[in-house]
């Protein structure tokens, strides 16, 4: 069974992947698994997200998006 959580009003992606998977490098594929709603910076409340298992090891690298190009 998928793991899911409901927006509040102001979430944003890496504060989603941090509260609720422990870790903002987890932004990558909290985004990937919900395609539909990449348009949105900051969240409405109400929308019911996809979580990805955070059973793999993620690095403390920054996620792609973050990542200073240069």
């Amino acid at each position: 069974m998928k793991r899911t959580y409901t927006t509040v009003q102001g979430d944003m992606w890496d504060s989603i992947a941090n509260a609720q998977l422990g870790d903002v490098s987890y932004t990558d594929k909290l985004m990937n698994l919900n395609q539909q709603y990449r348009n949105f910076f900051t969240f409405p409340a109400g929308i019911e997200l996809i979580l990805p298992d955070p059973v793999e090891t993620v690095g403390n690298a920054l996620p792609p998006w973050k990542a200073a190009v240069g």
